[in-house]
């Protein structure tokens, strides 16, 4: 996971790609393939997507209901 440090800008941490798939979200639910489909031009890869969606959930920002994903209020 690349979190903001003296290393790594904040631009190219994986915390400012948070609102890319949050907003994807709020417009309506999604499955993580669909969801991956959306935003995969504004991450880098599949892993990079899966870390952001297990620091989301961490966060209580989304769950998973059956096989979508719901952005949590």
């Amino acid at each position: 996971m690349k979190f903001p440090s003296k290393v790594t800008p904040y631009k190219e941490s994986i915390i400012a790609k948070f609102p890319v798939v949050l907003c994807k979200l709020e417009k309506k639910d999604m499955s993580p393939s669909e969801l991956y489909k959306n935003v995969r031009s504004r991450v880098a890869n599949i892993r990079e997507f899966m870390d952001i969606l297990d620091c989301l959930y961490a966060l209580k920002k989304i769950e998973l209901n059956g096989e979508v994903i719901h952005y949590v209020d």
